[in-house]
């Protein structure tokens, strides 16, 4: 198989249960990332395994966009949109986060006939040309150049920056309201207003990429949400498919007509919306609705932030699940994650972020296990002095 780091950790996963991954020699081990923000409802969710065997059982892929009709995507796309402000209400399901981001794009350019777009640095969207157009960082770019031009970069939370966009605007403005591969910074909801305002003013449509944060991650089912601001096109994936490669676009009806006529098949997919996959969606995000008030996610961010507490920790940022422990910057966090996994943790870090542990656990972990985790991340925290 590809590797796409020279020494990938290579830890062999035999099976995972729960909260627990167990590789072949049956170590046990806590998930702390949750395949990056993924198994919402940890592994081996009976309900999910469930509709996806009885989705099996009836078909799998026949032909998903075209002139037929599944009931599974149909079902869940009806469930999604019932979660969502009046103005979100229609679904184009695709097979991950980075290609939703792509068709945002393309839909954005097909409606206000721009090419332009504002995105902000240290943001990460994807892999595919148009979401890597995207990032700021030439690291991650220079050797996939040339990528789409004019896209104006933004940092987070900066005003001064938004009022300096174009006058005349863009096709749209790509927001994550946390930035996850930074380190789970948040957005401000002034910055967020300001931003709304200005893509009013320029009929520039605004889209929220919500991969990472959506379905519950944050508390709310969105975290734009929690904001009550309401974005002209929303982006979910990792979570929504409950464990299997799936997401969509979702904005208005007649937004998304764009993708129908003038040229027909405006954007196209073989697999997205694949009726397993939707099935497995579907049960997962019926089961989170049934178990929201028991999952307490606010409760359980409030666990780690209170237990993540030492000399070596400097601040714990994000919301909800989406958390991350930034450490002392003389720390190896290579090497701290090594430790770690040894004490049975397995997390990871971020792209933007060489210091901070990302903190993603399946929604289900209980109140002991966090206490655990913390105990353990600092009894290898203990041996380094400085």
């Amino acid at each position: 198989m590809a590797q796409t780091t020279p020494a990938p950790i290579a830890l062999k996963i035999d099976r995972a249960d729960g909260v627990w991954l167990y590789d072949d020699l049956g170590n046990a081990y806590y998930d702390l990332i949750s395949g990056i923000s993924v198994s919402s409802l940890g592994h081996q969710n009976q309900r999910i395994a469930e509709a996806v065997k009885a989705q099996i059982d009836k078909h799998m892929h026949v032909m998903v966009y075209g002139e037929v009709i599944h009931d599974t995507p149909a079902r869940f796309s009806e469930l999604l949109v019932s979660q969502l402000p009046e103005t979100l209400d229609n679904v184009y399901f695709v097979n991950s986060g980075s290609e939703a981001i792509d068709a945002a794009m393309k839909l954005a350019k097909r409606i206000t006939g721009r090419h332009s777009f504002v995105a902000q640095k240290e943001a990460y969207h994807g892999s595919g040309q148009g979401p890597l157009s995207l990032m700021d960082d030439a690291y991650f770019t220079q050797r996939y150049r040339p990528l789409l031009n004019n896209v104006y970069y933004i940092k987070q939370n900066d005003f001064t920056a938004v009022e300096s966009l174009p006058a005349e605007g863009v096709a749209a403005v790509i927001v994550e309201l946390v930035q996850a591969e930074r380190g789970a910074r948040l957005a401000e909801v002034e910055y967020l207003k300001q931003i709304r305002t200005y893509c009013d003013r320029t009929q520039s449509l605004l889209i929220f990429d919500e991969i990472q944060t959506g379905v519950f991650r944050t508390g709310e089912f969105t975290a734009f949400q929690s904001y009550g601001i309401i974005p002209d096109v929303l982006v979910l994936g990792k979570a929504v498919g409950g464990g299997m490669p799936l997401a969509c676009v979702i904005t208005s009806t007649e937004k998304m007509r764009a993708f129908s006529d003038k040229p027909i098949l405006g954007h196209i997919t073989t697999f997205g919306g694949h009726p397993v996959c939707c099935a497995a969606g579907l049960a997962n995000l019926e089961c989170l609705m049934d178990w929201r008030e028991e999952l307490n996610i606010p409760l359980k961010e409030k666990a780690f932030r209170d237990a993540l507490k030492h000399r070596n920790i400097v601040d714990v940022t994000g919301k909800g699940l989406l958390l991350a422990c930034h450490i002392d910057k003389r720390i190896d966090i290579i090497e701290l994650n090594k430790q770690l996994l040894e004490e049975g943790i397995f997390t990871d870090w971020f792209l933007f972020n060489q210091n901070a542990i990302r903190i993603a656990p399946p929604l289900i972990m209980e109140l002991s296990h966090i206490t655990e985790i913390c105990e353990k991340i600092k009894k290898v925290l203990d041996r380094y002095s400085f």
